[in-house]
């Protein structure tokens, strides 16, 4: 496709969202409406992106690298292209104009838009679309066929207000064209702002060409006003990210009650079980088993893993491990392949290592543990002294008795062993077997069998 510029509409206030978030950063599916519609149009179009913002908008906008055009006061669709065309040099280019609340937009629609523009030489193209009525789009207004006009749904007539073709929001422009239109805008309408659709009916007075490419469906090009129509589309563009995954090899035991954000990741023949949300930027291996009541954010789980009613965010899970049920993974924590955390077990900021195990009632703060390592029910690695967190070492093929506290700092050797009980406050070297409350070293020829 040829160069374009591209304006995104993003300044509206959504005062019926009652938020005091901007409208278009709240999330659908884990990305805000306005990421959803900049992913959509840098997958398809090649040329500069402008996104026309209120002034609490710009920081975040400038953030992401695109170029921000503040938009103060907000005096309607009209005076936001204006603003924009204020901040580009005149070329040859043709504008594509899209709203920020349309999540849904499918990239097919945007180039038809811009390939007809070019291809009919028209003044303007314009999204439609067919909905059902009653409706809050503005409407497509044609005379024998050709478009003359758009009326808005407040300013139109009962006859205007039966007509079920809509528009779209959609539009690509002959640049040399809107300049010239949307100069001569005026704000006599309901809401006394200056209205781009009144471009339209200005070129079309004129004898421009102006050309149409209606979306598949209306929901395509729905906006979002307000968290009933957020809901809508979550449970559409969930309905997709979930058939793009099964098509893909994975099974979804229960579509209905099972959440996956966009930018999640899954291998083929992994089965993820009901109530099971997989958010952020989550990727989950081939032949993995995620669920039932499982939640992974913004973590990583390599193939063969089971993940049973647990919570895992921010952290990784190694090939063949297994968690749960009712384990805690956060905090960075690492667990190796192989590795076992089970029911009621809490990690923050820890790395089990590969074959190590941690099967019931512990909480592993701060934590390195070796290979093979055995951690006992009900230990807990004592990591915070009441100015700072300390860290744990516990080496490979060590064994730590139930109900231990290992108050950091602290290293236990490879392969040392702690009694059931034992309150260890110093170092254990390698071999070496404690035990009591404080833990103190075994006789050589004392043991102790494991718990």
């Amino acid at each position: 496709m040829e160069r374009v510029h591209v304006f995104v509409l993003a300044a509206g206030k959504g005062t019926r969202m009652k938020s005091r978030r901007p409208k278009v950063l709240h999330e659908l599916c884990g990305v805000s409406l306005l990421s959803h519609v900049l992913e959509t149009v840098r997958s398809c179009v090649s040329g500069d992106i402008r996104i026309i913002v209120s002034p609490e908008l710009r920081e975040h906008v400038e953030a992401l690298g695109h170029r921000a055009v503040v938009q103060e006061p907000q005096l309607g669709t009209g005076h936001a292209v204006q603003m924009a065309l204020a901040d580009l040099a005149s070329d040859a280019a043709p504008i594509l104009i899209v709203s920020a609340d349309m999540p849904l937009v499918p990239c097919d629609l945007l180039v038809a838009a811009c390939d007809t523009q070019r291809a009919q030489k028209a003044a303007v193209v314009l999204g439609t679309a067919r909905v059902p009525l009653p409706s809050a789009f503005g409407r497509i207004i044609r005379d024998r066929g050709k478009v003359v006009g758009i009326v808005e749904a407040r300013d139109a007539t009962p006859e205007q207000l039966a007509i079920d073709e809509v528009n779209a929001g959609i539009y690509c422009f002959d640049q040399a064209d809107l300049r010239r239109a949307i100069a001569g805008l005026s704000a006599n309408n309901a809401q006394r702002e200056l209205y781009l659709t009144d471009c339209v009916t200005a070129l079309a007075s004129s004898g421009k060409k102006i050309e149409t490419v209606q979306a598949a469906s209306f929901l395509d090009v729905m906006g979002i006003n307000n968290r009933v129509e957020l809901a809508a589309a979550r449970a559409i563009m969930q309905q997709r990210i979930l058939e793009r995954h099964m098509l893909a090899g994975v099974t979804i035991v229960d579509p209905t009650s099972t959440y996956i954000d966009t930018m999640v990741t899954i291998g083929a023949d992994t089965i993820i079980h009901p109530q099971t949300h997989l958010t952020g930027r989550s990727s989950i291996g081939g032949g993995c088993v995620v669920g039932p009541s499982a939640l992974v954010a913004n973590s990583s789980i390599a193939d063969r893993a089971e993940i049973v009613q647990s919570i895992v965010k921010d952290s990784s899970v190694g090939e063949g491990a297994t968690v749960g049920p009712f384990a805690h993974l956060r905090g960075n924590s690492v667990i190796e392949s192989d590795a076992h955390i089970g029911n009621f077990v809490e990690t923050k900021n820890t790395k089990l290592g590969r074959g190590a195990k941690a099967s019931h009632l512990s909480y592993i703060g701060d934590a390195e543990v070796g290979e093979r390592a055995n951690i006992g029910a009900g230990t807990i690695t004592c990591n915070y002294d009441g100015k700072k967190k300390n860290k744990t070492k516990i080496g490979a093929k060590a064994f730590i008795g139930s109900n231990s506290s290992l108050v950091a700092p602290v290293e236990i050797g490879d392969g040392a062993l702690t009694g059931a009980g034992s309150v260890v406050l110093h170092d254990v070297p390698a071999g070496e077997r404690v035990a009591g409350n404080p833990a103190k070293a075994l006789p050589k020829k004392q043991t102790l069998e494991p718990t």
